[in-house]
């Protein structure tokens, strides 16, 4: 089935960095508390090259990251922040762009293993959710590692809200057909969430020979809308945001980025964007 291409941004978290917040700590969430601008910045720099579909900066706004600098307890109002800068920047664009809410993993992205149990998990998932439906198009769980972690995703939010669409996004082993970082397969991922509530199913944070591979997979299990944003890196098994293992850079130019979007095309995806460290010049490029 041929579908319109649905053009994501890119990389958030990745393109500040760039801009000079680093990483580790509060990651994206010290631009929000220190300089929310550039988030703004940012955002709109995504719009001029073609993206439609903007991410809140709320991937790290979760109490786990927050707890690092004491501020476990303004994770709401931040997050609500973060909401309120891509709502502005979406309504105040000359085009239609529509935000979509980022539901991220509440401990470490990547890491089956670190999964908060449902009771942990669902309440400051419902939270968030509630404090992002006044600025949100469509619900993004993504970089979700295993089953349980977009199964605990999903239901937090439809708890909180019944009428918002949602998306799932999984990030996949780097070993292309070898499924979720979990080691669990797509076919089961998808048949494990409610088919009546999702709306799309994505991968992201992801090796794109690994999502060439799963696209293909996905086609043949799904009529739902399905598509991918990869990132630029490899990431070493034990992975966390602050140990003193490095990601691997993977090199990707913006043309190659285009061509592999052009391949999971072929293959039915009609929603495409990038993840970390995939900037505006590759959604330029996306849809040039």
């Amino acid at each position: 089935m041929s579908r319109d291409l649905i053009v994501l941004d890119g990389g958030l978290g990745g393109e500040l960095i760039r801009r000079g917040w680093p990483s580790g700590g509060l990651w994206s969430a010290k631009a929000l508390v220190e300089q929310p601008e550039i988030i703004r910045s940012v955002h709109d720099d995504y719009i001029s090259a073609g993206a439609r579909v903007i991410i809140t900066n709320t991937y790290s706004t979760i109490p786990s990251y927050l707890d690092k600098s004491g501020m476990g307890e303004s994770y709401l109002e931040l997050t609500e922040k973060a909401g309120r800068i891509a709502r502005a920047a979406a309504d105040e664009s000359e085009f239609e762009v529509k935000v979509a809410a980022s539901i991220p993993p509440l401990s470490e992205s990547y890491r089956p293993d670190l999964v908060p149990e449902e009771s942990l998990a669902r309440p400051i998932y419902e939270a968030m959710a509630d404090c992002l439906a006044p600025f949100a198009d469509v619900y993004l769980c993504e970089t979700m590692s295993s089953i349980q972690e977009s199964k605990n995703a999903v239901t937090a939010i439809r708890c909180a809200n019944q009428s918002i669409p949602i998306w799932v996004a999984w990030t996949l082993s780097d070993d292309p057909g070898a499924g979720l970082r979990s080691g669990e397969s797509i076919t089961d991922a998808v048949a494990a969430l409610p088919k009546d509530e999702i709306e799309a199913f994505l991968f992201n944070c992801t090796d794109p020979e690994a999502i060439t591979q799963a696209i293909k997979e996905l086609s043949t299990i799904t009529e739902k809308p399905y598509g991918a944003y990869p990132n630029q890196f490899h990431v070493p098994q034990g992975w966390t945001l602050d140990n003193e293992i490095e990601v691997e850079p993977r090199a990707m130019t913006p043309e190659e980025f285009k061509g592999y979007a052009n391949r999971w095309r072929q293959d039915g995806a009609s929603i495409i964007g990038g993840c970390c460290g995939v900037g505006p010049e590759y959604i330029a490029a996306l849809v040039s």
